[in-house]
């Protein structure tokens, strides 16, 4: 037998409507990943614009699930991954929201600042004294060629919701 160099292997197509729900799943899990690690390991503390920008890619991972348990040729497939895209324009958000803060372009909320509320009672004051105040949102503790955590979840949830957006386009022309 002389070797062609062609694989004889039969080829089949691309599961699109699986690969596609599965990608996002996939995205949203190493990025959870990679945020507790930064916590749990390296000792990064988040601030609470941090731990918003988490729910997003929790949310996009169930939907995920969601299409994954749904039939290929499902509309209701393709408004799951259509919806992880809107999921993570909105993380695209509460990011630019988070990258401005961290630049002092704009100021935080009250809980960036850890502010206390206007009335309080002693005991409540004194238990918000003994606790650990909580981190600053422009307080930046890691950057990696001058951009923050914050700077590449923006770039992330960019590129995840053009993909999410592009794949659910492509279920659409599938069914």
């Amino acid at each position: 037998m002389r070797y062609t160099g062609a694989m004889t292997a039969p080829s089949r197509g691309v599961d699109w409507a699986r690969l596609i729900p599965m990608a996002i799943l996939a995205a949203s899990v190493g990025a959870l990943a990679v945020a507790y690690i930064a916590e749990v390991v390296f000792g990064l503390e988040p601030c609470i614009l941090c731990l918003y920008q988490r729910v997003p890619y929790a949310a996009a991972g169930i939907l995920a699930i969601l299409a994954l348990g749904l039939p290929p040729r499902s509309g209701v497939r393709t408004a799951s991954v259509a919806l992880c895209g809107a999921v993570f324009l909105a993380g695209a958000g509460v990011a630019v929201y988070h990258v401005g803060v961290e630049q002092h372009w704009w100021t935080g909320t009250a809980a960036c600042a850890g502010a206390l509320p206007a009335e309080m009672t002693v005991e409540a004051l004194t238990a918000q004294l003994a606790a650990k105040p909580p981190k600053p949102c422009d307080q930046v503790d890691w950057t990696l060629f001058g951009i923050s955590f914050a700077g590449y979840n923006l770039m992330a949830s960019l590129a995840l919701a053009a993909f999410s957006l592009a794949g659910a386009r492509r279920l659409m022309k599938a069914s």
